[in-house]
C-alpha cells in the first residue's frame, strides 16, 4: 500500500460500532484494506488506520501513527486536524498508537524515518478532522431544526444563523449515531488558521517540566535493573564469569546471566547492578553471530578494499554517452572522496522494560521508529504468538535513525530473556560504553569520480559509488536499486547531458544502519564538492555555473537564487573580517521529496576549520509548521557541521576505539554557527522536512574550505587534515 492508497481512505464512524467508543466521545477511524505482516496476525477487528476521539469536555484525543523523537509530528498531526475540524491544536492530546495492522498506513507496518511522518499521512489527516466538523454540523442541524447548510463553525463549537451555538463537546453524543459522510469538501488552503502557521509546540511544557516519559523512565511494580557488557568485538561470546559468586554476593545483585555475545546482571538497582558488572572478570571466547567482526578489520583497511573494488557495476543513472565523451575530451578531472562510519549519538542510551504476565502475554516497553516490526521480533525472541506481545512505543530521546530494527544492536531481546530468566519484570539499561560498541553506524562511504569539462561546464559525469547502503542490509534492495546507497549521487538536479551513475556492491563487514538523512549525509558532499572541482577546473564561479546548468528548472534555480539572497549576495571570497580572511562554499541536495541549498562562511582559526554562519533555503513544496521547519533546519545543520568537522569513528582489530565521547568528539557549543533559514513554498509535493535541511550544509562548508585554502578536501572529517 502506498500513499496513493492511503489518500484514498474513508473515514468511519467507530462510535457507531462500539469499537473504541468512550462515554459521549465521537470516534472516527479511517479505514483501508490491511494485509498482516510478519508478526501480526489476522484480526476480525475493523482496520483502523488512525482515529480521533472527540471527548464531551470538547477536547481531543488523538492516537498518531507515527513516533514522536522531537521532530514536531504531535504538534503537526494536531494542526492538520484541527484546521479541518475548526478547533485550537492546543485542545489535542496525542498519543504514539500502538502496533499493528490497524495503524499501519504504509502496507501493515509503519516506520517513523525517512521524513515521511507528515507526508504520508496529510491528506489522510485532514479528511479525518473535515468528516468530524461534517458529522457535528449535522448534529447541531438535526437538534435545531435547521439545514446544515445554513450552519457554521468557530474553534470548538457550531454557530447557527440566529445566535445559536454549541460547544463540540456537548454535541458529540449526537454525533455518535450519525453516517460518516462519503464525500466532504477540504478547505481552501488561503483560508488556513492553524496550517501554514507556527503553532508552538503542544509536547513542549511536558518536555520543559520533566512530565514527558521515555524509554529511560519507565517504572513497573516489582522491577530489576540490569547492566550489560557485550563482548569487545561481535561475534566473541561469554564462556565463563570466572568471579561470578563473588559478584553475586554483592549489594543488592539478584543474579548473573550470560548471554548471546554478552554478560549481564540483574539487581535491585541499576548502580548495583553496573558496579558488579564492572568488578565482573568474563572470559569471552569466539561465538556464533551472523555478521563477526573479522579480528582484522579497520576503518581504513575498510576504506582501501572500497577504492580499490572492481566488479560488476549495477545501474543507477545512464543518460547520453559518458564513456565516449570522456574519452575524447581535452579536460578530464578524477577525483575519489570518501566519508566515514558515524555513530548515531544519541541524547538517550537505549533501553527496553519487559513484564511476563499471568495470561501469558509480554509487555515490553522501548524506544523505536517502527513497533510493528519490533512487536514481531519480539515475539520470535520470547517464543509467544505476535498476539501476547503488547509493545509499548516511547516518546524517543533522539531519534536520527537509531531505532530501527538492527540485529545485534537493540537490547530488547536481553531484556526479554532476563525477565524470563528472573521471573520478574527487567528494564534493561544499555550504558554509552555498550551503546557505542554495538551502535549501527552509518557506513563508510567511497566513490570514484570522473569527468571532463568545455567552456560552459560540465560535459561528462562518471560516478562509481562503491560500498552497502542500509536498504540493502536489512530490507534486500539489490545494487543499483537501493536507494540509500547512491542517493545524492543520483537524482541530482544539474543538466548534465552525458551521465553514468552505478554502484558496485561490496558487503560492510560492520552492522550499518540509518543516520539522519542516510546516503545525502556524504554522498551530496562527494558529488557537491566534486561539482565545484569541475567549475575550477572550466574557470567558472561554482554558483554561478550550479545557475546555468539549472536553467530547465526554476524550482531549483528559484532557490539557488534564494539562498544567495539570504547571504546578502554570493561572495565567494577570499574576503576580510576584522582582519580574519573567510571564504565561502555553496551546494545544493534534493533529499525526501524536498528541495535544500546552502552557503558556508569560513575561516581559520589556528589552522582548524571554523564555521562562522550557515544559509539555508529549503523548499519541502507544502509546510504544515514553518517554525517546526525552522527548528529542524538549525537541529540539522548542527549535526551537519559536526560531521564535517570532527566526528569519525574508527575501527581498529574489528573493535571501535571510541567507546564514549571523551574519544568521539561531537560539535562544541563554541564551534555552533549562525544558522539562517528561508522557507520556500513552491507549492510542489509535500517533502520532507527533518532531514533536509542537512545534507547541502557538508559540501558547502568544504567548498568554503577550497576556496579559502586552495586544498580540496575528499576525506572527512576536516580535523584530521591540516590547514596550517
Amino acid at each position: 500500500m502506498g500513499i496513493a492508497d492511503m489518500l484514498k481512505a474513508k473515514p468511519v464512524n467507530v462510535s457507531r460500532r462500539g469499537f473504541l467508543a468512550g462515554a459521549g466521545s465521537l470516534v472516527l477511524a479511517t479505514t483501508l484494506p490491511v494485509k498482516p505482516v510478519r508478526g501480526q496476525e489476522a484480526s476480525d477487528a475493523p482496520a483502523v488506520q488512525a482515529f480521533m476521539e472527540l471527548r464531551a469536555d470538547g477536547t481531543v484525543l488523538l492516537k498518531s501513527p507515527f513516533i514522536e523523537g522531537g521532530q514536531g509530528v504531535y504538534t503537526a498531526m494536531a494542526q492538520i486536524v484541527g484546521e479541518e475540524l475548526d478547533l485550537d491544536p492546543s485542545q489535542f492530546t496525542v498519543e504514539i498508537a500502538p502496533p499493528g495492522g490497524p495503524f499501519g498506513i504504509m502496507g501493515g507496518f509503519r516506520i517513523t524515518g525517512g521524513s515521511a511522518s507528515t507526508r504520508s499521512s496529510y491528506m489522510l489527516m485532514r479528511r479525518l478532522g473535515a468528516s468530524a466538523r461534517a458529522m457535528l454540523l449535522q448534529a447541531a442541524s438535526d437538534g435545531w431544526g435547521i439545514p446544515a447548510a445554513q450552519l457554521t463553525t468557530e474553534p470548538g463549537a457550531v454557530l447557527g444563523p440566529n445566535g445559536e451555538r454549541a460547544a463540540y463537546g456537548d454535541l458529540a453524543a449526537m454525533a455518535m449515531d450519525l453516517d460518516v459522510p462519503a464525500d466532504v469538501p477540504l478547505r481552501d488552503p488561503t483560508t488556513f488558521r492553524y496550517i501554514k502557521s507556527p503553532t508552538p509546540r503542544i509536547d513542549v511544557r511536558d518536555k520543559s517540566t520533566g512530565q514527558a516519559k521515555y524509554a529511560i523512565d519507565v517504572e513497573v511494580e516489582g522491577m530489576l535493573l540490569a547492566a550489560v557488557r557485550h563482548a569487545p568485538r561481535l561475534g566473541m561470546t561469554p564462556s565463563a564469569v570466572t568471579n561470578q559468586s563473588e559478584i553475586e554476593a554483592m549489594r543488592g545483585v539478584h543474579s548473573v546471566h550470560m548471554l548471546d555475545g554478552a554478560v549481564a546482571v540483574v539487581a535491585e538497582k541499576f548502580w548495583q547492578a553496573r558496579k558488579a558488572l564492572d568488578a565482573a572478570r568474563v572470559d569471552w571466547t569466539d561465538g556464533d553471530a551472523q555478521w563477526p567482526m573479522p579480528t582484522d578489520f579497520s576503518s581504513q583497511g575498510f576504506r582501501d578494499q572500497l577504492a580499490n573494488a572492481t566488479g560488476d557495476i549495477a545501474t543507477v543513472e545512464n543518460t547520453g554517452d559518458a564513456a565516449s565523451t570522456l574519452n575524447s575530451a581535452e579536460t578530464v578531472i578524477e577525483a575519489t572522496y570518501d566519508a566515514p562510519f558515524v555513530v548515531h549519538g544519541q541524547l538517550e542510551p537505549p533501553s527496553a522494560t519487559a513484564r511476563f504476565n499471568e495470561d501469558g502475554t509480554l509487555d515490553l516497553w522501548l524506544p523505536n521508529q517502527a513497533p510493528e516490526q519490533f512487536a514481531g521480533r519480539a515475539a520470535e525472541a520470547a517464543g509467544i504468538t505476535p498476539d501476547k506481545v503488547q509493545l509499548h512505543s516511547q516518546v524517543l530521546g533522539g531519534f536520527f535513525g537509531r531505532h530501527f530494527l538492527y540485529e545485534t544492536a537493540n537490547p530488547f531481546p536481553q531484556a526479554i530473556a532476563l525477565a524470563k530468566a528472573t521471573g520478574r519484570p527487567v528494564k534493561l539499561i544499555w550504558s554509552r560504553e555498550e551503546d557505542f560498541l554495538r551502535d549501527a553506524p552509518r557506513p563508510l562511504g567511497l566513490a570514484r569520480f570522473r569527468g571532463s569539462v568545455g567552456p560552459n561546464g560540465p560535459e561528462a559525469l562518471e560516478i562509481e559509488v562503491v560500498g552497502e547502503g542500509p536498504t540493502g542490509r536489512w530490507y534486500g534492495a539489490p545494487a543499483g536499486n537501493d536507494p540509500s546507497a547512491h542517493e545524492g549521487l543520483s537524482g541530482k538536479p544539474y543538466a548534465i547531458g552525458n551521465k553514468q551513475i552505478g554502484q558496485i556492491y561490496l558487503p560492510n563487514p560492520a552492522v550499518i544502519g540509518y543516520w539522519r538523512s542516510v546516503g545525502h549525509s556524504m554522498h551530496d558532499y562527494m558529488y557537491e564538492s566534486f561539482l565545484d572541482e569541475m567549475a575550477e577546473a572550466a574557470g567558472l564561479d561554482p554558483y554561478e555555473m550550479r545557475l546555468s546548468l539549472l536553467e530547465g528548472s526554476p524550482r531549483h534555480s528559484t532557490l539557488l537564487q534564494a539562498v544567495a539572497e539570504l547571504a546578502g549576495g554570493w561572495q565567494p571570497g577570499p574576503y576580510e573580517v576584522d582582519g580574519v580572511q573567510r571564504a565561502r562554499g555553496v551546494a545544493m541536495a534534493s533529499p525526501f521529496g524536498s528541495e535544500a541549498a546552502s552557503i558556508a562562511e569560513v575561516s581559520l582559526d589556528g589552522g582548524e576549520v571554523k564555521v562562522h554562519q550557515v544559509w539555508t533555503a529549503i523548499d519541502p513544496g507544502q509546510i504544515v509548521n514553518p517554525a517546526v521547519i525552522e527548528a529542524q533546519v538549525q537541529g540539522a545543520t548542527a549535526l551537519a557541521v559536526s560531521q564535517t568537522l570532527v566526528e569519525e569513528l574508527v575501527y581498529e582489530n574489528g573493535e571501535p576505539t571510541a567507546r564514549n565521547f571523551d574519544m568521539y568528539p561531537i560539535l562544541r557549543p563554541d564551534q555552533m554557527p549562525e544558522v539562517h533559514v528561508r522557507i520556500i513554498e513552491s507549492g510542489a509535493e509535500m517533502g520532507g522536512v527533518g532531514e533536509p535541511g542537512l545534507p547541502a550544509v557538508v559540501p558547502a562548508i568544504c567548498n568554503a574550505v577550497a576556496r579559502l585554502t586552495g586544498q580540496r578536501v575528499r576525506s572527512l572529517p576536516l580535523s584530521k587534515h591540516d590547514f596550517s
